[in-house]
């Protein structure tokens, strides 16, 4: 028998901008994220935007297109702004992939053109998808306009669409071109979305730094008060270290079986399912931290001033750590748990839910006590009932 056989290897590398208006003419950051390569000849890029950010910046389009035409010696748009609808829902349909993969053969792209997504993490995980399979690959960057989307997914380098009943079921790792965090695009979030993508930060707070942890408990006050000096500063201290684990922890592609970026998410995404994804992304990964973090005090690993901090920032950001969809039930058992089997069967390999020892000090488990679970989960509606209880006459609950 003979056998050839070779080591390859890729380095990938793109850079995180960060910034303010970068659709304003006098603003070169655009231009640096999309280099022709093949100069003196201009880039040629198409632009997908989310139809939310649309409504909520009037004549965003006009002025995408108003940008390229100031600098039509570096970047010509290939084709008008392709608009397709925001929010989880457009991952559950083959619509909008197909109409981005229409508009990138239409506009006669390339390998060497771009693909320029602008939207919250759904529309970037489908224009991502998309420009992943035109081609086999056109250079992708994201231009992600929720807190959520900049300090964690955007970041990232998976891209994916959901099927037969699973959240990211068809997808893709490829990472982006670049990525370009404009803050101006957060003014105009509601509360709900504004509050929802910090819990990535507090994700990445808890299982890899916990001085980043006490920078979010000192600033939770004015995050509240919508500051954006002070998400601004999470955001770019969360960005950097989703980044750093990505390119540092030897597993970008997660061909293995542990997850630290997942913390928390295995009953987030079973729970954005039983909510018909009524609860966004960053809501579910909240209560999926509570939940874990609940778990590991309950089992006797986190020390309980340690729980508390964890369910005191939450509450403290404004994010629930409960919801009633973690009592409902399917056939014989709690839907929920069936969350921890899904999750291994999409990641594969041994089941491992990562827990932690103290605030930045996590490690994986590899069993979970479903009663512990499950008594963690009544923790949880005992403190939400408290909470409720608690409310002054101005109906705003009390943070534990």
């Amino acid at each position: 028998m003979n056998t050839l056989e070779h080591e390859i290897r890729v380095t990938f590398r793109y850079p995180v901008y960060f910034s303010r208006d970068v659709f304003v003419s006098s603003n070169p950051l655009v231009l640096k994220a999309a280099p022709s390569a093949v100069a003196p000849k201009p880039a040629r890029i198409l632009f997908v935007l989310d139809s939310g950010v649309a409504g909520a910046h009037p004549g965003l389009q006009g002025r995408v297109a108003q940008y390229c035409r100031d600098h039509a010696g570096a970047l010509e748009l290939a084709a008008p702004v392709v608009v397709i609808p925001g929010g989880e829902q457009c991952k559950n349909e083959h619509g909008p992939t197909d109409t981005v993969l229409q508009a990138i053969h239409d506009a006669s792209l390339d390998r060497h053109s771009y693909v320029g997504a602008i939207g919250g993490g759904a529309v970037l995980d489908v224009v991502g998808y998309a420009a992943a399979m035109a081609h086999r690959g056109i250079r992708l960057i994201r231009f992600p306009t929720t807190v959520l989307a900049q300090d964690d997914s955007a970041v990232g380098v998976k891209n994916g669409i959901n099927a037969f009943g699973q959240k990211n079921y068809l997808g893709t790792f490829t990472p982006p071109f670049a990525v370009v965090n404009d803050s101006s695009f957060l003014t105009t979030l509601s509360d709900r979305d504004w509050r929802a993508g910090l819990s990535e930060a507090v994700k990445a707070a808890l299982i890899k730094d916990h001085t980043f942890f006490e920078f979010i408990e000192e600033r939770a006050g004015l995050l509240e008060v919508r500051d954006r000096t002070a998400m601004e500063e999470v955001i770019h201290r969360s960005a950097a270290l989703h980044l750093h684990h990505i390119a540092t922890a030897g597993d970008p592609f997660e061909m293995g079986s542990s997850r630290p970026l997942d913390f928390g998410h295995w009953a987030a995404h079973k729970l954005e399912r039983l909510t018909n994804h009524q609860l966004r992304h960053g809501e579910a990964v909240a209560i999926g931290l509570a939940l874990d973090t609940t778990y590991s005090y309950l089992s006797g690993f986190l020390a309980e001033s340690d729980w508390r901090r964890v369910i005191g920032l939450l509450s403290a950001l404004g994010l629930a750590v409960y919801a009633p969809e973690l009592g409902h039930r399917a056939g014989d058992q709690p839907a929920i748990l069936r969350g921890l089997d899904e999750f291994r069967e999409h990641l594969g390999g041994r089941l491992t839910i990562m827990l932690l020892r103290a605030i930045g000090v996590p490690f994986d488990a590899h069993e979970i006590d479903k009663g512990v679970m499950l008594g963690s989960v009544e923790v949880l509606r005992s403190l939400e009932a408290a909470r409720l209880a608690s409310k002054p006459e101005d109906g705003k609950a009390r943070a534990f």
